[in-house]
């Protein structure tokens, strides 16, 4: 009934994806013995975190994990078409990623779409499918006009009609209300008859509610963390749900491997105390601006960085005007990063006095389809007499993997490293340039500096 979230949405949540595969080995063993349904381990910001800040292979990190949860059944999170990355990647990328994980181990991957445009989502589909992984397929949740019952439930029977085995509600910023929750749920319930796993954040204070609604609806699997690294901006807490649900009889799990997790994780959080979201109590701005828990902590802790956190609250104010502006996207990775950066810079600047790349391609179309239009006064002043695309973005992308494998040369020796090349670029490439250097022992920055050497040049004897 429960699915672990510690490992990688708890962590995100709460102390800017900071914890680190050395923090995750010792808890392995306790929390094979908790009978998960599953654990959700790997994907989302810690595939890039893990390189870009922490120095760590994140396929390494997966080998381990799936070493040490011998009998628990791990997922990954899949942004469809941008697979763990920030943009539209080639089909062949996506077949390749989806191939490798697949062979690590991976039981369930569960991929979203940010926008719920079924045409990002295909490739993925298709590929876990031929690789026979469990495909399960989150409906990113948001609260709008164009966001009803029945957009939900369309979107489900496209999702079903694609083959998906298993449907998520993914309430990243924690909008869902008990109401809600039970409709939807008993709809996709009684209208399809599959299996239903709720995924909500604490940030708003519904999310416990709305568990204890979506079980009554029939719900069949719930987000959960272990107590140091739930509530909050993250998950609710698996002990309370729990209990709640099964009430004070005989439990099914370890409660010696839960008092061992608790007392290891509460140490872990400790130690990252500098990236604490520090979320006290609820926060009703996020009803209105409907900021997901990883955006607040990393929007919080780039505020702070450039010392602005005074506009916190002008900022999320605008979001919700900048999500309206852009036709109601839910917030979500890629297009909470777009929203709350655009949001940010009008502020700042004045509205869309500066617009990023970012927000241009997504009023192009690049990012996908719109849940509803996007304002004709921005649409004009991005595109002017331009038409956005009415197809696959994917459609426009060549293959990439061949031309990559040739621009790195020795730095792609396997096909993970080319993944990290690709999906990450430049961050991506400095990380397999310096792994690389430690390996054989070359400066690959003084090789560079050679290419200005000329004929005319004195050489000196060593």
């Amino acid at each position: 009934m429960f699915v672990d979230t510690t490992l990688r949405d708890g962590h995100q949540s709460l102390i800017a994806t900071r914890m680190r595969t050395e923090d995750m080995l010792p808890a392995l063993e306790a929390f094979d013995r908790m009978n998960f349904h599953s654990m959700e381990v790997w994907g989302g910001a810690t595939f890039d975190v893990a390189v870009r800040f922490l120095n760590e292979n994140p396929w390494e990190r997966l080998k381990k994990i799936r070493e040490g949860l011998k009998n628990t059944k791990i997922q990954m999170l899949l942004r469809g078409q941008n697979l763990v990355g920030y943009r539209h990647y080639a089909d062949d990328v996506v077949e390749l990623f989806i191939k490798k994980v697949a062979e690590y181990g991976l039981d369930i991957i569960r991929i979203f779409d940010a926008l719920n445009d079924e045409r990002n989502l295909q490739k993925s589909i298709e590929e876990s499918k031929k690789h026979g992984l469990h495909v399960q397929v989150a409906i990113s949740y948001t609260v709008s006009p164009v966001h009803t019952l029945d957009y939900y439930l369309d979107f489900a029977r496209k999702l079903l009609d694609m083959g998906v085995d298993s449907i998520c509600i993914k309430d990243m910023a924690g909008l869902l209300t008990p109401k809600r929750a039970y409709e939807l749920v008993r709809a996709l319930k009684e209208k399809f008859g599959v299996p239903v796993e709720v995924h909500s954040h604490c940030t708003t204070g519904f999310a416990p509610l709305a568990y204890q609604a979506a079980y009554e609806a029939g719900a069949d699997f719930f987000d959960t963390a272990i107590s140091p690294f739930s509530m909050g901006t993250s998950q609710p807490t698996f002990e309370t749900m729990y209990y709640a649900f099964r009430g004070n009889g005989k439990e099914d799990f370890d409660r010696e491997a839960l008092k061992f997790l608790v007392d290891h994780f509460t140490k872990v959080r400790m130690k990252y105390v500098e990236y604490d979201v520090g979320m006290k109590y609820p926060d009703s701005r996020i009803i209105f601006s409907q900021i997901p828990g990883g955006m607040y902590s990393n929007l919080l802790k780039q505020l702070k960085e450039q010392r602005m956190e005074h506009l916190l609250d002008k900022v999320l104010e605008e979001v919700p005007r900048v999500q309206k502006d852009l036709g109601y996207p839910p917030l979500v990775t890629p297009t909470s990063q777009i929203v709350g950066v655009q949001a940010f810079l009008n502020v700042v600047y004045g509205r869309y006095e500066r617009i990023t790349n970012e927000t241009k391609n997504y009023v192009k179309g690049l990012y996908g389809r719109p849940p509803a239009p996007i304002d004709p006064e921005l649409m004009r002043k991005i595109l002017g007499d331009e038409k956005p695309i009415d197809f696959r973005p994917a459609d426009l992308l060549e293959p990439e993997l061949d031309k990559a494998r040739k621009e790195l040369g020795i730095l792609a020796e396997t096909d993970e490293d080319l993944l990290i090349a690709v999906i990450l670029g430049e961050v991506g490439k400095k990380f397999l340039r310096k792994k690389y250097e430690e390996k054989i022992g070359v400066d690959f920055n003084y090789l560079e500096s050679l290419s200005d050497f000329t004929d005319d040049m004195p050489v000196y004897p060593v």
